[in-house]
């Protein structure tokens, strides 16, 4: 069997692990995102004990392998009395694993925002909770998008090793291909496959990117991004 067939009898296998590769991706991703929304703030609390927790945890997740991590959810839970099915294993253990290290991107987004917003909103008396969600989080959350989107595109290759709690994932389905064909074959479509996907993953961050911009005033829509049209500057007009 040529390399071309035995990829064309393979793509339902490799199609499956897609599936299960952006599950844990866009699942984790979700979960890493309120773990670090979560942490990020917390540790800015004038509560010392939230903030030393909270610092703790994060230390905990950024400071353990990933590898023992899920190792520890996945086969020594159940040994305590608690079982997880592999796919919410895999989406916890990454959403906790990066949800720790975005926290650190939440909390040094938030402290970017100019002193002078923070000033203006305690000039006019808003509350803490009101402050930093019609100030400050809609002017850090553009600051943070692109930080993210490295972490976003961290956490899709994290998934390759989601094979050892008995997922087939792309990397597994891709292994199953390596056997029936060579390694360059095999090594050129893994490559072009994992690029697809993050690359998607990247032009979906970057249009929030120019979305959250566009709501401050800092630049163009997202309909007006899509035109391919060059910039206008001031005192230019659109061609």
């Amino acid at each position: 069997m040529d390399n071309l067939s035995a990829l064309w009898a393979a793509l339902p296998a490799i199609g499956g692990g897609v599936l299960v590769t952006l599950t844990l991706t866009v699942g984790g991703a979700l979960l890493a995102l309120i773990v670090a929304v979560v942490l990020g703030l917390s540790v800015r609390a004038e509560n010392i004990v939230i903030r030393g927790t909270s610092r703790v945890i994060i230390e905990f997740f950024r400071g353990t392998s990933l590898v023992v991590q899920l190792f520890f959810l996945f086969f020594v839970l159940p040994q305590l009395g608690v079982s997880i099915f592999p796919i919410a294993c895999g989406i916890l253990g990454l959403g906790l694993n990066y949800g720790a290290y975005g926290a650190e991107v939440i909390r040094g987004s938030i402290n970017s925002v100019p002193t002078g917003q923070w000033e203006a909103t305690t000039a006019l008396s808003m509350t803490p909770a009101h402050r930093m969600r019609r100030v400050i989080f809609p002017q850090a959350w553009a600051l943070m998008i692109p930080s993210l989107t490295n972490l976003l595109i961290q956490l899709l290759k994290g998934t390759a090793i989601v094979g050892f709690i008995t997922l087939i994932d792309l990397t597994v389905a891709l292994d199953r291909l390596r056997i029936q064909t060579d390694t360059f074959f095999y090594g050129v479509v893994g490559m072009v496959l994992y690029f697809v996907i993050a690359y998607a993953l990247t032009l979906v961050m970057n249009a929030l990117e120019v979305r959250a911009k566009h709501k401050l005033g800092r630049g163009e829509s997202l309909a007006e991004t899509l035109r391919f049209r060059s910039p206008v500057t001031r005192g230019e007009t659109a061609a």
